[in-house]
């Protein structure tokens, strides 16, 4: 995924309201970004932090400013979740997830279950239907990956679905992109959110994989990197 313009230079001023940043860019002018992340964001959000930013080139757009990375001393990290299903659609087109290869179709945003939308739904002759649900993943303890940082209902219900789908016959997919290239491995955060991780142990139980690869990230854009263990 390349970035169709420059990614502009800015020191965090403030998070607020969870979806809104206020940033001093280089030239002087405090703008408004938009920030596509729902999540606590830990060690990644502090006033004085160097962040990116996109500009949109649509003129009717609010805040035409994205807040798509930060930069820490080891590295680049995206918090941009608006991203991640587009580089594993991308990703898995190219055959750069092997364990996803070899359907004939990919579709995004498929309705399935009670009540969901899968991220990605893969078919193919003779195969049973692949659901694969991509979660965003930028925190970051020791060295290893974690998610969730925040508690996430939403995501606790979709290890449920996917947990339905292996018991009807499908296979199902918990694919982690890591937005960053500093991590060696990756675990679920149990003490930051407790029931996604009980609900993780029953799906992966039940036949749910789990996939996590991490990223290579530049100022022109991002790419799958390689994969990492599950701690």
């Amino acid at each position: 995924m390349q970035f169709s313009a420059p990614l502009i230079r800015g020191t965090l001023v403030r998070r607020y309201k969870r979806f809104l940043s206020d940033v001093l860019l280089d030239t002087g002018e405090t703008v408004t970004a938009h920030c596509a992340n729902s999540g606590r964001m830990i060690g990644l959000c502090e006033p004085g932090t160097e962040v990116w930013l996109s500009r949109s080139a649509n003129p009717a757009r609010k805040l035409p400013y994205s807040w798509e990375m930060v930069g820490l001393a080891h590295g680049l990290v995206g918090i941009n979740t608006m991203h991640p299903n587009a580089l594993a659609e991308e990703a898995i087109r190219s055959g750069q997830i092997p364990e996803l290869a070899g359907y004939a179709s990919l579709r995004r945003e498929v309705n399935y279950g009670r009540c969901s939308r899968i991220d990605l739904l893969l078919e193919g002759p003779d195969l049973p239907k692949c659901f694969v649900e991509v979660k965003n993943v930028h925190l970051r303890r020791g060295e290893r990956a974690e998610f969730p940082d925040a508690k996430t209902e939403r995501g606790t219900r979709h290890l449920a679905e996917l947990r339905d789908m292996v018991m009807q016959g499908a296979r199902a997919v918990m694919l982690y992109l890591v937005q960053r290239g500093d991590c060696r491995s990756f675990a679920i955060a149990a003490d930051i959110d407790p029931a996604y991780a009980a609900a993780f142990k029953t799906a992966t139980a039940a036949g749910v994989e789990v996939l996590c690869y991490d990223c290579r990230l530049t100022l022109d854009g991002i790419a799958i990197g390689r994969p990492l263990p599950a701690a």
